[in-house]
């Protein structure tokens, strides 16, 4: 190895370390909250410069040749998918991106296959290998090695598990197909989630095919939802790839918006400092802030899911007898609840991550606007996505989105410590 491919390497493995030490010092949230002067400051996450980029090659793992599914065919899909679950970052765009993203790259990817074998599922031993082949696959391409864990990818979401009808033929004599392409073949992903036009279809026809069954469960939901990853097998074959994407991340994105995914730590700071009608200003502010610190290290989340963590912590603080809107009192605002230094919020609508040659991985950031977190009245509701008292625009302005999280004063400190790693690989 030349000096310059190992100062290239030692490079990745200091800025990879950096990346995990910044993580692994965020530590498990704990039932009390430490007081504000001395909680640390969330970390922002460094996006990989160009000297990343040659560590991004993609490796040819040895796969098992057990699996009948054509992964060659579905390259593009892959090539996002290793994009969204980028090794250290796929944690952070898990519930957003790479899961999203990897769900709907499996099942385009068994559609397709179902044009040939006439079967919407594969049995027990040939999912069990692709998987693992599309695991190997994607981790050569950059993404995680713990996608398993991270997405929950299990050899069951290949299989037909409960659902009754994996035959295509049957599919297709006990379902309405005209009417499940008209809903779906062209989902408006603002419209569908307040309409479901699409989602209803998907549901009627997966109810359909569970009456095929010989057998009642005790929790007949289960079956539907079964027949549910049945049916959008089904769609994939009579759509576009793209379009197949486009429908499936649109769906997903609609049960992704609709529920807040952090998780909130004890209270009793902010109760302690914010009750007896906020006579302690400073103190319950310095409280607000301390337990806001805390939830920004635990995901990059979306602007109308930031919506949805505001109603549910104000909420939980109405329940503690806090009566005073202490989010307007204290400034916070709705991209003070995803993981950010100045501020990110991912867009509501479907997005990807970016490759770049020059930049390395990134993703765009909405910043259209600073929106103070609604305090919650008695009508506020965090399931649902069609009435929500703030108007927060899906897509960002191209003057105002930001690809990608950068700092200065962490961009300065990368470049202290590569210089030591020059002066050590070069002496």
């Amino acid at each position: 190895m030349t000096r310059r491919a190992e100062f290239e390497m030692g490079l990745f493995l200091v800025l990879q370390f950096m990346f995990m030490l910044s993580l692994c010092s965020s530590e498990e949230l704990l039932p009390e909250i430490s007081s504000p002067d001395t909680s640390p400051q969330p970390f922002l996450p460094f996006i990989a410069p160009s000297p990343m980029v040659p560590f991004i090659n993609t490796t040819i793992p040895k796969l098992s040749g057990l699996c009948s599914l054509n992964f060659t065919a579905s390259e593009g899909l892959i090539q996002t998918t290793s994009h969204n679950c980028w090794t250290v970052f796929a944690p952070l765009l898990a519930n957003v991106m790479c899961c999203p993203q990897l769900d709907a790259t499996l099942t385009i990817t068994l559609g397709k296959a179902s044009k040939e074998t006439g079967l919407l599922a594969l049995n027990r031993t040939q999912s069990k290998h692709c998987v693992s082949d599309l695991e190997k696959i994607l981790v050569g391409k950059g993404a995680s090695s713990k996608l398993r864990s991270i997405c929950s990818l299990y050899s069951s979401n290949l299989t037909a598990s409960s659902c009754p009808v994996i035959n295509v033929d049957e599919f297709e004599s006990a379902v309405d197909t005209s009417k499940l392409l008209l809903a779906c073949e062209k989902v408006d992903p603002v419209k569908e989630c307040c309409e479901q036009a699409c989602q209803n279809a998907i549901l009627d026809a997966a109810t359909n095919i569970t009456l095929k069954a010989s057998e009642p469960l005790t929790d007949n939901s289960v079956r539907i939802n079964d027949c549910k990853n049945v049916v959008q097998r089904w769609l994939a074959t009579k759509l576009e790839p793209s379009q197949a994407k486009e429908t499936l991340r649109g769906l997903a994105n609609c049960k992704i918006n609709r529920v807040c995914p952090l998780v909130f730590p004890d209270m009793r700071d902010i109760s302690g400092n914010c009750s007896n009608e906020l006579s302690n200003q400073m103190g319950c502010c310095g409280a607000m802030e301390s337990y806001v610190s805390h939830l920004q290290k635990q995901a990059l989340i979306t602007n109308l899911q930031a919506l949805d963590c505001a109603t549910s912590l104000g909420t939980k603080l109405q329940k503690l007898n806090i009566t005073k809107n202490v989010f307007s009192v204290c400034h916070i605002s709705l991209k003070d609840f995803s993981l950010q230094e100045s501020g990110c919020l991912l867009p509501s609508l479907p997005s990807d991550a970016i490759f770049d040659q020059d930049t390395g991985i990134s993703f765009t950031c909405d910043l259209n606007d600073n929106i103070p977190a609604p305090w919650p009245s008695s009508s506020s509701s965090s399931a649902s996505t069609c009435k929500k008292p703030v108007t927060i625009p899906a897509l960002p302005a191209a003057a105002s989105s930001q690809p990608g999280l950068y700092n200065e004063g962490v961009t300065r400190l990368v470049i202290f410590v590569l210089s030591l790693v020059l002066v050590i690989l070069l002496s």
